[in-house]
């Protein structure tokens, strides 16, 4: 059955037809090992920006000793309110409106030498073997994971696969989250801080088993880059660059946000990839 594929706007509900959810299972291996999960349908809001401000101590003593030698005024603290009120965004809301499955984990090495034939990443030096093949793909261009993709399509002809939108990757990665991610939380799972890639899955999932959605390396997806530290309710649909999402293992805890995305082609050698997988 041909795949149907439309955006709505401005509220950008992203559609394909694939069997009922009911028929699916919650994972699903292909014939190179990749696995991937099932993403059911849901909303979020995209691109919400309301940054803290300080705000003058409460009439308690304790809250006044704790202010003690900051020395702001009550003018200080409106100029600050003030400042972030002009920066704030308050979002707009996306609805994914069918169901689809996406990469459990970031495409490693071994896939994409199963798929392509050779190995461009830049971290397989002098690794155990199956150690090397077990760490994400790096080193590859949005041009690249075309190849991958096209060749992909060719072995498994059962399915069709392609890069996530912006949308649909930062949906399946906030898995239900309304807020940005704590920074205990982006320790606990997130490969970050490093001097190089891990490998895949080493850390805590995210609440719908997905390993690695921000750190180890950026991924790329599938919508051209807006010049804007947040994704539009429409996608460009031309651009110089493409979109870079989740962070690397170069960044830290500030780095890594499902909220804001960046463009590629970044390092290189930290740009990696996951995969969407549509049923036909």
């Amino acid at each position: 059955m041909n795949t149907t594929f439309k955006k709505l706007f401005p509220t950008l509900a992203v559609l394909f037809y694939v069997a009922p959810a009911s028929a699916q299972s919650a994972t699903f291996t292909n014939q190179i090992g990749m696995e991937f999960v099932l993403i059911q349908p849901g909303s979020m809001v995209v691109g919400r920006f309301q940054p803290p401000y300080p705000k003058p101590p409460k009439a308690d003593s304790a809250s006044k000793k704790a202010a003690e030698g900051l020395q702001w005024t009550n003018k200080d603290y409106q100029m600050a309110e003030k400042l972030v009120k002009q920066d704030a965004k308050p979002g707009f809301t996306v609805r994914i409106s069918h169901p689809f499955y996406i990469g459990k984990f970031e495409v490693t090495q071994a896939q994409w030498k199963q798929v392509v034939g050779n190995n461009p990443s830049a971290f397989q030096g002098n690794k155990v073997k199956d150690e090397a093949d077990r760490h994400p793909v790096e080193q590859v261009t949005w041009q690249d994971t075309q190849t991958f993709l096209a060749k992909l399509n060719a072995l498994d002809k059962a399915h069709h696969y392609r890069l996530p939108t912006e949308f649909e990757w930062e949906y399946a990665a906030r898995a239900g989250a309304n807020d940005d991610i704590s920074w205990r939380a982006i320790w606990a799972s997130a490969q970050m801080g490093s001097t190089t890639t891990a490998k895949v899955g080493q850390k805590t999932p995210n609440a719908w088993g997905l390993y690695d959605t921000l750190g180890n390396v950026w991924e790329w997806v599938q919508d051209f880059y807006n010049e804007k530290l947040f994704a539009d309710p429409a996608p460009p649909r031309s651009g110089k660059q493409h979109v870079l999402k989740g962070a690397s293992f170069v960044g830290d805890v500030k780095n890594a946000t499902y909220m804001t995305h960046a463009a590629g082609p970044g390092n290189g050698w930290d740009v990696g990839f996951r995969v969407v997988m549509e049923t036909k």
